[in-house]
């Protein structure tokens, strides 16, 4: 991790990089995490590290590690299933929803959704996992944006930092990866037609398939450690 300018909003850009510390593996499951070393590596003071740890206790990213502070959390497959679940029935109402309203959007609405699906379409040729992570975040709040309701924008933001810690792990076959992102492809083709229940069913297919395949694969690595 690279150290951070002295800006506004520091807690913001300093939860951030854990996050995307935890994610990509750098902070691996079980590293301890002080206010003292995480400061110096990211060459910031302590209180605004102090809050971000916080954050990220709230979160379930970190545990207590009895008297000696905090460490990352485990990676829990069955947990992560459990998300995917929930994030399938979202995903479908947030597709139905955004089909619903497609002939409101305006052209850069259209133009957002089509630029970060190019984004992902790159990363996932280029095998860039953190381009990857950040690109699917990007596209599917795009799509949760879209379908007018902030409430699927408000719940899906919160489990974000956990999905993209399973990505991170999960996300390591660039064939899979391309494949992910022609089905995102088809799901916008369908939103931005109208389509409602084509979207719908794409979505949470693609959901499905995405949460086992994640699932599996957390799995194995789980029981090969």
């Amino acid at each position: 991790m690279q150290p951070l300018p002295q800006r506004p909003a520091l807690i913001v850009q300093v939860y951030e990089r854990l996050v995307e510390a935890i994610a990509e593996g750098s902070l691996p499951a079980g590293e301890a995490v002080t206010q003292e070393s995480l400061a110096e590596r990211l060459g910031v003071s302590r209180q605004p590290i102090s809050h971000a740890l916080v954050l990220l206790r709230q979160e379930g990213l970190l545990v207590e590690r009895g008297r000696r502070g905090l460490q990352v959390a485990p990676l829990d497959p069955d947990h992560i299933r459990d998300l995917y679940q929930v994030r399938t029935a979202l995903d479908g109402i947030a597709a139905e929803s955004a089909a619903a309203r497609s002939h409101r959007f305006t052209d850069s609405e259209r133009r957002t959704a089509q630029t970060a699906l190019q984004a992902g379409l790159r990363a996932a040729e280029l095998g860039e996992r953190a381009a990857l992570i950040a690109a699917d975040v990007t596209f599917h709040d795009c799509l949760n944006r879209l379908s007018g309701n902030p409430v699927i924008v408000d719940i899906a933001s919160r489990q974000w930092p956990h999905f993209r810690r399973a990505m991170g792990a999960a996300l390591t076959d660039c064939a899979l990866a391309q494949r992910f992102w022609q089905e995102h492809a088809a799901i916008l083709e369908a939103v931005l037609a109208g389509l409602e229940e084509q979207a719908r069913t794409l979505a949470e297919a693609h959901a499905k398939r995405a949460g086992a395949e994640t699932w599996r694969r957390l799995r194995e690595a789980q029981q090969a450690a």
